[in-house]
């Protein structure tokens, strides 16, 4: 309750309930009455950023979120809320060297060579350091921010109790599942407050692009990492928000923008693990065009199921065939099973056909918001939290292709590759793929089929089958032999014939 009263607090102190009333209104003149004393003197955007850096970490990454929705914010409220991105007020350096020493309990002359105290960056959970290691390497060290914990764990508290009310009392509530998507946010939140899983992230992101000619991903140094201290290659490069300066560097910026969607669809879909905190903050770009990620607290990773669901879905889009995007819709159990398909269609038809063959600049994504969850509420279509920071990301890129190049056709850029990666994943590359993922599990369980076929049938026909399951997950685990994969589908027929014939 006591955070609660914070919250009101700050906002009544800031002004910020001009954003919720109409100027002049008997309630507003009310409260500017009992409220004489604020100063209100700064800009609406000024006065809106300052509240959320004095609320905490969640409250401005809300804020980072929508500094890249220009289409959504005035240019004034967007130009103030993008300094979060990068500039939320530093806490002292001692403070941040104090912490160094704390995490490696040793002098910090003992850790690096050198150690700036000035922070080069400063974000909504952490803030980054210049140092030397010992030998010589540049390096970039990355140090939480101290007494976060406490306020985040009453923040996330307040967004659960929402949550329950959300539930109780609206009429949508079970449908958009807001204790799901509150319990998704704190998972990625707390993972964001660990540095070595950060570094993890980091790691595995440079794996995934070695030496690609799109993307730069700083390489970890891991002995200079704990839980609130990592410790990376540092990067060199632009701002990707700073567009003039690209420009004047000979950056090709329709091409870029181009580049950044190629980017994510390839995280999402080729590898199902994809940063999930791309504000133009965490972005640099080379001289050459390439990109630069920093900052992989958020991740977001996709089954190959929600992958399959996903390109069907986008592919329909693309297509412009909205019968296959209703089919994948009810086939993923997104939409209950009694669905008329062909008002499904229809509804997905009206909501779509007007982005077609524009450009970002004339796309209203206010207005299609609107239509979507019209149409989610009317067809009671389930939301999915594991996809909560995809979507999350699709507005991050969406935002950025606008700075970018508002005249870019982001159906036309992705549909290629998408078709690509389709082609790949149900054409004869991808069935000797699985068979060739699967085979170590086949040659495994498929030696001990028949013993437990025959015990199964010489028992109890219930238990018998229970015990035989769990007999095979068991085997699964144990990959100590290797037979061919056509040996193994055709020595599975055999014994599902007899025992077929047995039974």
């Amino acid at each position: 309750m006591f955070r609660l009263a914070k919250i009101l607090w700050i906002t009544l102190r800031f002004g910020l309930d001009e954003f919720a009333l109409a100027s002049g209104s008997r309630l507003a003149r009310t409260l500017n009455a009992l409220l004489f004393f604020r100063a209100l003197s700064e800009p609406r955007g000024a006065r809106l950023r300052l509240a959320l850096e004095a609320l905490g970490p969640i409250f401005v990454k809300f804020g980072q979120v929508l500094s890249t929705r220009r289409d959504l914010l005035p240019a004034d409220l967007a130009d103030e809320l993008a300094k979060l991105q990068d500039r939320v007020p530093p806490f002292p350096g001692e403070l941040a060297a104090a912490e160094v020493e704390r995490a490696f309990g040793k002098p910090l002359a003992k850790i690096f060579e050198k150690f700036e105290l000035q922070p080069v960056a400063s974000a909504s959970v952490a803030q980054v350091h210049l140092a030397v290691l010992p030998g010589g390497t540049e390096a970039a060290v990355k140090i939480l921010r101290p007494g976060m914990m406490p306020v985040i764990a009453k923040d996330l508290a307040l967004m659960d109790a929402g949550a329950r009310l959300v539930e109780r009392f609206w009429a949508d509530g079970k449908r958009m599942r807001p204790r799901e998507v509150v319990a998704e946010f704190a998972r990625h939140l707390s993972e964001e407050l660990d540095l070595v899983r950060e570094a993890a992230h980091a790691s595995q992101l440079r794996r995934n692009f070695p030496d690609s000619p799109l993307l730069a991903v700083p390489e970890v140094y891991w002995d200079f990492c704990t839980g609130t201290v990592m410790t990376m290659q540092r990067m060199h490069g632009t701002p990707v928000s700073r567009v003039d300066e690209l420009r004047r560097q000979g950056v090709d910026i329709p091409k870029l923008a181009r580049t950044g969607v190629e980017i994510f669809f390839t995280q999402v879909f080729r590898d199902g693990f994809f940063h999930a905190d791309m504000h133009p903050g965490n972005i640099l770009v080379t001289p050459e065009g390439r990109y630069v990620a920093l900052d992989f607290g958020i991740m977001g990773t996709l089954s190959e199921v929600d992958k399959q669901y996903l390109a069907q879905n986008f592919l329909g889009f693309f297509r412009r065939d909205y019968a296959r995007v209703a089919r994948a819709h009810l086939e993923a159990g997104w939409v209950p099973s009694d669905t008329r398909m062909d008002e499904f269609e229809g509804a997905i038809r009206a909501v779509c056909e007007p982005f077609f063959d524009r450009p970002l600049k004339e796309i209203s994504f206010g207005r299609a918001l609107v239509r979507l969850f019209q149409t989610s509420r009317r067809f009671n279509v389930q939301i999915q939290p594991q996809l909560i920071m995809l979507q999350k990301t699709l507005l991050n890129i969406e935002g950025l292709g606008r700075q970018l190049d508002p005249d870019l056709d982001l159906w036309t850029t992705a549909k290629p590759f998408l078709e690509n990666w389709m082609r790949e994943q149900i054409g004869l590359k991808g069935l000797l793929r699985a068979l060739r993922n699967e085979a170590p599990r086949w040659a495994t369980m498929l030696p001990e089929l028949p013993r437990l076929v025959h015990r199964a049938l010489a028992g109890d026909r219930v238990e018998g089958i229970e015990r035989m399951l769990g007999e095979l997950l068991v085997l699964e685990r144990r990959r100590n032999r290797m037979i061919g994969v056509a040996i193994a589908l055709l020595a599975l027929a055999l014994t599902l014939a007899a025992a077929i014939g047995l039974a």
